[in-house]
C-alpha cells in the first residue's frame, strides 16, 4: 500500500500556517515530507504507515498524516484511510476523525505531562482497540520524525550543557587526548632520512585532539565567538574536530595548498578511513582556554555526517615522512579519542507500548475474569459431583450466568464478537501482530481462555457461560417459564435445518472480508452483541429494535439467537471438531428407551436417538443432572423401583 501524500492545502491546514508553502519529499531512514514557507522551514508531514506500519484491529492498514512543528509539537493529524469495525460500535468516520485531530498541540517532549498543550484525547470506550492502535500509531510516527529531524533529542552528543572548565579539567576527563612523540623515537624510526633528526626527549610532535560539538569542551577551549562560528559552519550531522600540536614536525604540512587534502592525518573508525580536506578545515590562532600549552599550531576539521560516528571511538593518525637517499622514509603514530560519556546523551526513554499500559490499568479487571475462568474450570472438573446436586448445580448456574452478564458484559465490556474472528483471520494473512490484539486486556484474556477450553470441552465453555448474551436470553427466558410463558417446541427436522442459517452468516461475513471489510462489517450487524451489551441498549431505535424482537423469541424458544442466527457460535464451533475430551455421558437407554434429555435441552443439542451434537451443546450441564436425578430420570426410577421391590 502507498502512503496518501499531502497537498499543499493539507499541509497549511495541518500546520495551521497561512501563505504558500512548498512541500518536498525527504528519502531518509526516517521518511517524511518536509514544508517549508516564506521563512524556511516551518515544519515536518509523516505517514504512521511509512513509519510505523500501522496495522488496525482490521488487521488492514491504518493511515494517517501527521505533522511536527519546528517547537516539537504535533501540529495536526489526520484520518487518511482505515478499514476499522466501527460501524458495529455505533461510531461514524467523524467521530475517529475528531480523535485524530485532537492530538493537535501535544508536546512530544512530555506528551503525558503538565504542560501548556491541550492533554492527549481519551481513547474512545466503544473503540477501544481501534482508538488505542491510532494514538499509538500517531505518538511513535511524530517522535520518530522530531527526532530525526532534530526537533527533540535522540541520543547522541550533548550540545546543550555548559559550564567553565580549564585544560587540565578537559585532560583529566579526557575530553582533550595526547600523543608525545620524542626526537630520539623519531630517529630512530626515521634512520635512513637524507637530514638525520637530532635525538633528545624533546617532542618531535606532541599533538592533541578533541571534539569541539559539546559546549563543555569546545566553548571552553575556543570561547564563545569562535565556538560559535565553528558550530554554526558545520553542516547536518557533521562534527567538528579540534587538533593542535607543537614540536618539530607539523600535523598541517604544506601539501594540503597543492592538493587540498591533509595528507599527513587520517580519521580512522572502524573499516572507514576519512581524510581532512581543505575546505573543511579552519585555522586557530588563540585559544580561550586556561591553562593550555603554548602550541605551534591549532586546526579545527569538519568530519561528515554520512560515515563518522562522534559518539564511538575513533583514531587519529599522524603520518611523518623524510626524504631518503632512495626515496622516503616514514612511519604513523596512532592517537585514540573516544568522548567521554558525560558528553553523550542517553536517547529518551521509549515511553512504554500502549498495550502494556493498558495491561496496568486493567490488571484487576483482568484478575477478575481470570478467577472467573478458573472457577468455570473447576466446575466443569467437578461435574460429576455438582450435577448429583440438583440445588447446587442449578445455584451455581443462574449466579454464575448473572455474573456474566452484569460483571464481565455490562461492567466489563467483555462481550466476544466474530468481527474479532475475521479481524484475527486478516492479520494472520496480512502481517499478524500481538500488540494490536492485546491493547483490550479484558477480550485478549477471554478470548484465551475460549481458546484452551475449545481444545478440551468445545465451544460450550463460552456460549453457555462465559457469553453475556447468552446469559441474558437464558435469564430472561427461565423468568418467562417462571411467569408460565408458554414454550414453543420446534421439530427436529425444522431444528436442524434451521442451524444452516448461522454457518451460513459466519461464511458469508468471513468471505465478505476478503472483499470488502466495511461490508463484512455491516453484515456483522446481524450480531446484537455491541448494542445489548457493549453499549447498554445506548444505540439508534432499529438497533435496539432488532435486539428486543431477538429476546421476545427467546422467551418463547430458549436461546433462540443462540440456536439459529449466532455466526461467532458456528464460527466456535468448527475448531471445536478438534476438541481432546468428551466429558458428557449417555445411557444406552437414551433415546431409545427414554427421550427427557432431548426435551429438556436449552438447545436442541441432543437428537432423538439420544446423542449430543457438539456442535451445538452450550455445556449447561442440564442433561445430565437429569440422568443423576433420581426422581426425574425414568432409568434410574426404574432400578430404584426394582431395588425397593419385596423378593
Amino acid at each position: 500500500m502507498s502512503p496518501a501524500v499531502p497537498t499543499r492545502e493539507m499541509a497549511a491546514e495541518l500546520l495551521d500556517l497561512d501563505g504558500p508553502l512548498s512541500v518536498t519529499w525527504q528519502d531518509e531512514a526516517v521518511p517524511g515530507w518536509q514544508v517549508s514557507g516564506r521563512t524556511g522551514v516551518v515544519g515536518f508531514i509523516a505517514s504512521t504507515w511509512e513509519v510505523t506500519r500501522s496495522v488496525g484491529y482490521s488487521g488492514r492498514p491504518l493511515d494517517m498524516l501527521v505533522a511536527v512543528d519546528m517547537q516539537g509539537r504535533i501540529a495536526g493529524a489526520r484520518l487518511m484511510r482505515h478499514a476499522e469495525p466501527i460501524l458495529t460500535l455505533g461510531l461514524a468516520d467523524d467521530d475517529i476523525a475528531r480523535f485524530v485531530g485532537g492530538f493537535a498541540g501535544v508536546d512530544l517532549a512530555d506528551p503525558g505531562g503538565p504542560g501548556p498543550g491541550p492533554d492527549m484525547p481519551d481513547i474512545i470506550s466503544r473503540a477501544t482497540v481501534s482508538t488505542g492502535v491510532i494514538r499509538d500509531s500517531i505518538l511513535r510516527t511524530a517522535r520518530t520524525l522530531a527526532i530525526a529531524r532534530g526537533l527533540l533529542p535522540g541520543g547522541g552528543i550533548d550540545r546543550v550543557t555548559y559550564k567553565p572548565r580549564d585544560w587540565a579539567t578537559l585532560m583529566g576527563q579526557g575530553a582533550i587526548t595526547s600523543r608525545k612523540v620524542t626526537l630520539t623515537e623519531a630517529a630512530e624510526a626515521l634512520a635512513d632520512a637524507k637530514v638525520p633528526v637530532p635525538t633528545g626527549d624533546a617532542p618531535f610532535i606532541e599533538l592533541y585532539a578533541a571534539l569541539l560539538d559539546p559546549p563543555m569542551i569546545g566553548r571552553n577551549i575556543l570561547g564563545q565567538q569562535q565556538y560559535t562560528r565553528a558550530v554554526g559552519a558545520l553542516g547536518p550531522g557533521e562534527t567538528a574536530l579540534f587538533v593542535a600540536s607543537r614540536g618539530l614536525y607539523s600535523h598541517r604540512g604544506t601539501a594540503w595548498r597543492q592538493d587540498g587534502v591533509f595528507d599527513r592525518l587520517t580519521v580512522v573508525q572502524g573499516e572507514a578511513r576519512i581524510a581532512l580536506v581543505k575546505s573543511g578545515y579552519t585555522r586557530i590562532d588563540e585559544l580561550a582556554i586556561e591553562g593550555a600549552p603554548e602550541f605551534k599550531e591549532r586546526s579545527i576539521f569538519r568530519l561528515p555526517g554520512d560515515g563518522f560516528d562522534p559518539t564511538q571511538p575513533f583514531t587519529l593518525e599522524l603520518t611523518a615522512t623524510r626524504a631518503t637517499e632512495t626515496g622516503e622514509a616514514s612511519f604513523t603514530t596512532d592517537l585514540g579519542y573516544a568522548l567521554p560519556a558525560a558528553y553523550i546523551t542517553e536517547p529518551p526513554a521509549e515511553p512504554a507500548p500502549l498495550w502494556q499500559e493498558r495491561w496496568q490499568e486493567k490488571r484487576l479487571q483482568v484478575a477478575s475474569v481470570m478467577g472467573m475462568m478458573a472457577a468455570l474450570t473447576l466446575i466443569l472438573l467437578a461435574q460429576e459431583w455438582i450435577v448429583r446436586r440438583k440445588r447446587l448445580w442449578l445455584g451455581l448456574r443462574l449466579g454464575y450466568l448473572t455474573l456474566t452478564l452484569v460483571w464481565l458484559g455490562w461492567v466489563l465490556g467483555g462481550q466476544l464478537s466474530v468481527v474479532q474472528v475475521v479481524a484475527f483471520v486478516q492479520s494472520l494473512l496480512s502481517g499478524f501482530r500481538w500488540e494490536t490484539f492485546l491493547i483490550e486486556p479484558v477480550i485478549f484474556t477471554l478470548w484465551s481462555g475460549v481458546a484452551l477450553g475449545l481444545l478440551f470441552w468445545g465451544r460450550g465453555v463460552f456460549c453457555g457461560w462465559l457469553c453475556p448474551f447468552g446469559a441474558l436470553q437464558e435469564l430472561t427466558n427461565l423468568a418467562a417459564r417462571r411467569l408460565g410463558v408458554p414454550q414453543i417446541t420446534v421439530p427436529h427436522a425444522v431444528h436442524e435445518r434451521l442451524w444452516i442459517i448461522k454457518y451460513t452468516l459466519f461464511l458469508a461475513i468471513l468471505a465478505l472480508s476478503f472483499y470488502s471489510m466495511d461490508l463484512a462489517l455491516r453484515l456483522a450487524e446481524a450480531e446484537p452483541f455491541k448494542t445489548a451489551i457493549s453499549m447498554r441498549m445506548m444505540r439508534a431505535w432499529p438497533f435496539v429494535a432488532f435486539v428486543l424482537v431477538l429476546l421476545l423469541a427467546g422467551l418463547f424458544i430458549e436461546r433462540f439467537y443462540c440456536r439459529y442466527l449466532c455466526p461467532l457460535g458456528a464460527g466456535l464451533a468448527i475448531p471445536a471438531k478438534l476438541r481432546v475430551f468428551d466429558w458428557l455421558h449417555r445411557r444406552p437407554q437414551c433415546g431409545r428407551e427414554c427421550r427427557l434429555c432431548e426435551t429438556k435441552c436449552t438447545v436442541g443439542a441432543i437428537d432423538p436417538l439420544g446423542r449430543i451434537n457438539p456442535n451445538e451443546c452450550v455445556l449447561c450441564l442440564r442433561c445430565q443432572v437429569v440422568m443423576n436425578d433420581p426422581g426425574t430420570c425414568p432409568v434410574l426410577k426404574r432400578r430404584q423401583r426394582r431395588t425397593e421391590a419385596p423378593t
